[in-house]
């Protein structure tokens, strides 16, 4: 556990002591102590640390908050929790306020655990399955990809950071309609290279990509398949191109510094029969019904908006089934503790959808967490960018990444919750100055890495600091650049109960601003050797926390800029 946490638990342990004692000395009437929160004050010039502990009490105690206060703070005892002295404030606020020796134990901290610092065990190892980015194998990924990619994986990063067994999976969508499609438009391209007259239709696949693979197929097999019947040739043809795009689905996300634990295919769910499963389970419980030659579940009995086809008349499933399966050996086949899905917006009625049909075959649905994501606008010059300055064509994960450095992408992705509209400033993200978040982050570390390589040039190099060394950080730029270190513990934690990447992307840009603040303030190379050691442990505490971090996002910690 942290300083920080360590702290608030002895905290909350001294204030129960304290109402004890009151209680004991008839200072409080007898009464059952509630429950009361201790928070960071918003305005850190009013405590570190404060509690409503009296106000709650009010009924209970039947008195005054500013009497109950006044009892807690004249009984309670903070040797050993970090803290110093106490004020009421207001009606009956209770504020506290860090010692010399808080600030000392959060560097003394940061410099042990090294890498380690930030990680948490909140997660208690719990097994979770993210499934994000999971694009149709059909063409190339664009830019909500490219969000999505970014958001998935810091998220499973992030969790893991917290404390939780992560694994991350792409859903292949080898099947259905989409596949169907895939067939049938590179079936056209192929014959159209033998055939005069033949059109294409216009709901199926229209890219270059299409025409490459027909190409590249007549290449290999020449007119082989011309005369096939239609069915062997379109199978012929998948069985070609479809690998071939996963394969280059994969590497553009190795490319974005993402790599899969899993590539789970939809096709094995049709292959083993879970497909079928799912609909004769929900059956045998009798949570189906037929209907104009359809099998319908009963979705509105488990919460869904209204009913919903599983098997349409012509008897092969809607696109919702395979999902069911896919969810259903997710949280039971397998058995992870949580499944987490990353989805555009538009996925929001199909969510409701899903958890009722979890609900109908006797999984607990509240294992199943769903991240809605909304749009990316990529912005240049000012104005909306959607085509490619080297291909004229439209934006996808790959050109957008030959444009703008990876880091800038991972960082930028992550500024901003998931379930907010994000303009994507091409132009901020190619730009080396304070403007750009993730280059004033990485500066931020870069320019610690030239204070300590400066220093040693002048044979000057990190020592082990005393309480008497630390004691000299008294500057408001010192104090709050260590409350800022101290929070990390809890900002992962929060981050990772709200399943909110961005948060610690805020959390480190913060940081490095209330570094380039103390920089500017507070010179390290100093006369004093013991303050100028308390400074340089403080640098390097900074340091840890951004490399950390960056470390975790995939995102490159550079020592030079």
């Amino acid at each position: 556990m942290s300083t920080a946490l360590n702290t608030v638990q002895k905290l909350d342990a001294a204030i129960k002591k304290a109402f004890e004692a009151a209680i004991a000395k008839q200072l409080l009437p007898e009464g059952e102590i509630p429950s009361f929160n201790i928070e960071t004050p918003a305005d850190r010039s009013h405590g570190d640390l404060a509690t409503n502990a009296a106000m709650v009490s009010a009924r209970v105690f039947r008195s005054a908050p500013k009497k109950i206060a006044e009892a807690i703070v004249s009984e309670i005892d903070l040797s050993d929790t970090g803290l110093e002295r106490t004020e009421i404030a207001g009606p009956g606020f209770i504020n506290f306020f860090y010692s010399p020796a808080f600030y000392a134990q959060v560097l003394e901290e940061v410099s042990e655990k090294g890498e380690s610092y930030g990680h948490t065990d909140f997660g208690q190892g719990k097994s979770v399955l993210v499934e994000f980015v999971s694009a149709n194998p059909t063409g190339p990924m664009h830019v909500g990809n490219a969000r999505g990619g970014a958001l998935g994986d810091q998220l499973s990063s992030l969790l893991e950071m917290a404390g939780y067994n992560v694994k991350r999976e792409f859903y292949v969508n080898d099947a259905g309609n989409q596949i169907e499609k895939f067939g049938l438009s590179l079936d056209i391209r192929y014959l159209q290279l033998y055939k005069d007259g033949i059109e294409m239709p216009e709901d199926a696949y229209h890219g270059q990509d299409i025409i490459d693979h027909a190409k590249a197929f007549a290449e290999i097999n020449g007119d082989k398949y011309v005369d096939a019947p239609e069915n062997e040739r379109r199978a012929a043809l998948v069985s070609y191109a479809l690998p071939l795009n996963i394969a280059g689905l994969e590497r553009d996300l190795l490319k974005y510094r993402i790599k899969y634990d899993n590539w789970f295919r939809e096709s094995t769910l049709h292959n083993n029969g879970a497909v079928k499963r799912v609909v004769e389970m929900l059956t045998e419980k009798g949570h189906t019904y037929e209907k104009d030659g359809a099998v319908w579940f009963k979705a509105e009995q488990f919460g869904a908006d209204k009913d919903f086809v599983l098997i349409r008349s012509n008897g092969l499933p809607t696109y919702v089934v395979p999902d069911i399966a896919y969810h259903y050996d997710k949280l039971v086949t397998r058995g992870f503790d949580r499944a987490i899905d990353v989805l555009g917006a538009d996925h929001h009625g199909y969510v409701p959808r899903l958890k009722a049909a979890l609900t109908a075959l006797d999984v607990d649905a509240s294992k199943l967490d769903v991240v809605l994501m909304q749009m990316v606008r990529l912005i240049k010059n000012g104005e909306q960018y959607k085509l490619s300055k080297r291909s004229g064509k439209a934006i996808t994960l790959v050109t957008l990444l030959d444009e703008i450095p990876i880091d800038a992408a991972r960082f930028f992705f992550n500024l901003r919750e998931a379930n907010t509209h994000f303009d994507f400033d091409l132009d901020l993200a190619v730009e080396k100055s304070s403007q750009n978040p993730v280059y004033y982050v990485q500066y931020a570390h870069a320019r610690i890495c030239n204070i300590v390589k400066k220093l040693a040039e002048e044979n000057i190099t990190p020592r082990k600091c005393t309480a008497e060394d630390y004691a000299k950080l008294t500057s408001p730029e010192e104090i709050e650049l260590i409350n800022k270190l101290s929070a990390l513990d809890d900002e992962v934690n929060t981050a990772a109960k709200d399943l909110d990447p961005s948060r610690i992307t805020r959390y480190v840009y913060d940081t490095a601003a209330l570094f380039h603040k103390f920089y500017n303030a507070c010179k390290v190379k100093s006369e004093d050797e013991s303050l100028m050691q308390a400074r340089l442990s403080l640098c390097l505490a900074v340091k840890t926390v951004i490399a950390n971090i960056l470390t975790m996002f995939r995102i490159t910690a550079p020592e030079s800029m």
